[in-house]
């Protein structure tokens, strides 16, 4: 289940591991240690990349935790290990000091959020040589200071203890398995397909393996980094979350966890020495999988019947796994049986040294587990991108230049970190598909709670082409939240979400119809037209208005109207009236550093040494070579 778990909602490769050669001995950095908590500290320096428009600052680096500094916990959690968490803010490029933050996570679990900031909505993108940069004119911190972060530890940059290793093509030839290793004697030479460098220890037990387990390191990493980081002292000191993917989970468990941190605050019940209130204000998610037994029939029914008319199920293929999924007794019922078996739990009792969890072995088992999971290797066995219908299996987009860009020297000098970049961290999806936290449902609840709550507001967000967390599933989520005006909302309409061209609302703009929108007071949900999982990726003025929109206080659709609690749209009661024309299928194009994008034959080249590799694609073949001066150019191994 980990694999087919890291492949739902990563939103990249399947355990893609960018390795370069060793990472050089960071330097410049500034160690400050915690006023009020001993042996912590915050390390971080100043990039000066990607973010290069003149007078915006930006900062990269870590939270240090110390073992044991989790043991706080609810369920009395062993965390007997170190927890250093990487993080990448830039200043808004607009009036920094006054504006509001987003934090920004990917999914996974496991994704790092190096995704999101180099290849959806930060401040630059990748170009297609993959070690220049160029400015993002829809970036989200045109108006508001951003916070990258890669959490839970072992992920993307973050590590607990320094670990050298190898990776090499797992099993299913999409990814690469790092296994740790000893250099003693010499580092290994590496190749297109072996490679070498530093990460975390990859161990189960070193990093947290439930939603709950990570915003309990979520927290402190914030409790530290908002009061003591010394380059962000804004007037306003709103804090908006929004994850994407898994972050459906991330997103609600985070904030819940949050608001409840603030409640003990506010009451004086907490055992946190100086904690600080974080004043939460937006909530956003995109393409989140929130709740598996609501989202999971239009994982059968969406390949069938979408509003591309790409029919990719044949009806004897739907009406088989339909009946299978909704049957007495059958897959839906065991998926619910084990949600049920975890309702009133907080997900953290589900740690793999939890009493607990031999309470949960019986409905949470691998009948329930192969259930959950069963429609989706369906659809991997054909030829139909995970994250967008419309592609190819072997997808070319988002375009993946950035794991090229982060395993060069400079640029990992430049960020200050002492390991190499991996995109996704196999022992944190182990751990959750270990705890069954996938299944776990208690988000919708926690959703409405912080809208019945008042004060933050909640908006969802999906692309019209994904499947893994495909907007059917995303809508049936939206009107399954148990709040107080969920009636209400249900009867609220769709408009048509405008973005304006030019990036600026305001009257006398021109706007493109981008999307269908339903809103009452705090809550949307909006399906974006002609994109697939990464929103910000296929629809950046879209995504942005959304976001700028959520952030100011705005109506989600139009931007012109100020948000009250009586704000409701007017229009459909669904959207499948609105039909789309599917783009030209791209062809795919192999990039070696993202085994995924490649066709079996043309990896076949790479491993056998014929192909030709210039800035990690593949242009040709060796066979075929007839320039004897034309020799494989692969940028740094």
């Amino acid at each position: 289940m980990a694999s087919m778990l890291g492949r739902i909602v990563v939103g990249s490769s399947l355990f893609g591991f960018t390795l370069a050669q060793l990472p050089p001995q960071p330097t410049g950095i500034t160690v400050l240690q915690s006023k009020f908590h001993e042996n912590v500290t915050i390390s971080f320096k100043e990039p000066q990349i990607c973010e290069t428009t003149p007078g915006v600052k930006s900062y990269s680096g870590y939270v240090h935790l110390p073992p044991g500094f989790l043991d706080d916990g609810p369920n009395g959690e062993n965390q007997d290990y170190p927890i250093n968490t990487f993080f990448w803010f830039f200043e808004a490029r607009k009036n920094a000091a006054n504006a509001p933050l987003a934090i920004w996570l990917n999914g996974g679990p496991g994704g790092s959020s190096m995704m999101g900031l180099l290849e959806e909505n930060g401040p630059c993108f990748v170009g297609p040589d993959s070690k220049s940069t160029y400015l993002n004119p829809w970036s989200w911190n045109n108006e508001v200071n951003m916070l990258y972060i890669d959490q839970p530890t072992q992920v993307g940059f973050s590590y607990d203890k320094l670990t050298n290793g190898t990776a090499t093509l797992n099993e299913d030839g999409d990814g690469f398995d790092v296994v740790p290793a000893d250099f003693s004697n010499g580092v290994p030479e590496a190749n297109l397909t072996f490679h070498v460098g530093t990460f975390g220890s990859q161990q189960l037990t070193k990093t947290a393996n439930s939603t709950a387990q990570a915003a309990h390191a979520f927290w402190h990493f914030a409790q530290t980094w908002f009061a003591e980081f010394p380059h962000y002292k804004p007037a306003d000191n709103r804090i908006s979350l929004w994850a994407e993917s898994y972050g459906g989970h991330y997103g609600p468990g985070f904030f819940h966890f949050l608001q409840q941190q603030n409640d003990k605050i506010a009451n004086g019940s907490s055992t946190e020495k100086e904690a600080h209130y974080l004043h939460l204000d937006t909530l956003g998610i995109i393409d989140g999988l929130i709740d598996m037994v609501i989202q999971q029939e239009s994982a059968i029914s969406f390949p069938y019947n979408n509003t591309y008319d790409i029919q990719i199920y044949n009806k004897t293929l739907y009406e088989e796994l339909m009946y299978n999924w909704t049957r007495p007794d059958g897959c839906k019922a065991k998926v619910q049986a084990c949600q049920d078996s975890m309702k009133d739990k907080e997900a953290v009792f589900l740690s793999v040294s939890s009493a607990h969890k031999p309470n949960l072995t019986l409905p949470c088992n691998d009948a329930a587990t192969n259930c959950a999971m069963h429609n989706f290797e369906q659809y991997l066995s054909l030829d139909h991108g995970w994250y967008d219908i419309a592609h190819p299996k072997a997808d070319p987009f988002p375009a993946p230049h950035m794991h090229g860009y982060l395993r060069q020297a400079t640029v990992l000098s430049a960020l200050g970190v002492p390991v190499n970049y991996s995109e996704h961290s196999g022992a944190v999806a182990q751990g959750f598909s270990g705890t069954f936290d996938i299944i776990h449902g208690c988000f919708l609840s926690s959703i409405a709670d912080l809208l019945d709550r008042g004060g933050v507001k909640v908006h969802l967000v999906y692309g019209d082409r994904d499947y893994a967390c495909n907007w059917v599933g995303g809508e049936a989520a939206s009107l399954a939240v148990p709040w107080s005006r969920a009636a209400r909302f249900a009867e609220a309409g769709y408009t048509a979400l405008l973005a304006p061209v030019d990036g600026v609302d305001g009257d006398g703009q021109e706007y493109a119809f981008s999307g269908m929108t339903r809103q009452l007071g705090n809550f949307s949900f909006t399906r974006v037209f002609q994109a697939g999982h990464e929103v910000p990726s296929y629809a950046p003025a879209a995504a942005h208005a959304i976001f700028s929109r959520a952030t100011f206080d705005r109506d989600i659709a139009t931007g012109l109207v100020p948000l009250t609690d009586e704000l409701v749209t007017v229009g459909f009661r669904d959207t499948w009236n609105v039909r789309n024309v599917p783009p030209e299928r791209p062809l795919p194009k192999c990039y070696v550093l993202k085994p995924g994008t490649c066709l079996p034959e043309v990896w076949e080249k790479v491993v056998n040494g014929t192909a030709v590799v210039r800035d990690w694609f593949v242009v040709d073949d060796k066979t075929n070579e007839t320039d004897e001066t034309n020799e494989d150019v692969v940028g740094e191994l």
